[in-house]
């Protein structure tokens, strides 16, 4: 999956995975995701989260893309602090689960999408006028000016919300993630969390095969 960016501030780490088995639940998986549950509760507090170097590292990224990040709060600050207050993770699908705990150990948001419904060229930008789409679970989510991913049927993610189009399903069986990674992460770091992905999306999910490369923003000339 290539991806035109469009926003300055942000690396992107492409995972593909293919031929995935989307289960409900994983006993292994659920207790890997209450491990890192545990490890995340016992380094913050919900006071010293907002100080915690990822989570500042994306806000800078979300204000540079003129969003303030308190009212639309990056998708995984919201994970961050769902765990923090003890009220745990949402469990979906064990896919859904790998690209969850991957966002919280990295505080970076992730973006997770079924590739059959998804349709290059692919662009991450600004939301224009009039651009919207239905976010999984909730209500019409408008994004003009807002950091969007959009495909040749239109907007489908952001490090925000995703939508119902591209959302896992049990019947998914080729999947694409997309890590929201702030600029000065260096390139082993993301390196490393595209690898723990993969490993997971194997071991988890039983993927056939995964693919891994980033993607950076270029000035224009």
């Amino acid at each position: 999956m290539e991806i035109r960016i469009e926003l300055p501030g942000v690396r992107l780490g492409i995972v593909e995975a293919d031929n995935v088995q989307v289960v409900l639940v994983d006993p292994e998986l659920a207790r890997e995701v209450e491990d890192v549950c545990q490890r995340k509760r016992q380094e913050f507090t919900v006071e010293s989260l907002a100080f915690a170097e990822p989570v500042r590292a994306v806000r800078t990224m979300f204000r540079m893309w003129g969003m303030d990040p308190s009212k639309y709060r990056p998708s995984s600050e919201a994970l961050l602090r769902r765990v923090v207050q003890g009220k745990g993770l949402y469990r979906i699908s064990n896919i859904v689960d790998v690209c969850n705990i991957s966002s919280i150990e990295t505080g970076w948001p992730y973006g997770l999408y079924d590739t059959s419904h998804v349709w290059p060229p692919i662009t991450f930008r600004h939301g224009a006028r009039g651009e919207s789409y239905e976010r999984v679970g909730k209500e019409m989510w408008h994004v003009e000016g807002r950091p969007v991913l959009v495909d040749a049927e239109g907007p489908f993610g952001s490090p925000i919300s995703d939508s119902t189009r591209t959302m896992i399903r049990e019947s998914t069986r080729d999947v694409r993630m997309v890590i929201y990674a702030p600029a000065p992460v260096s390139e082993e770091a993301l390196n490393d969390a595209m690898a723990r992905v993969a490993e997971r999306l194997v071991r988890f999910g039983k993927a056939g095969a995964t693919r891994s490369h980033a993607i950076e923003f270029l000035s224009p000339q």
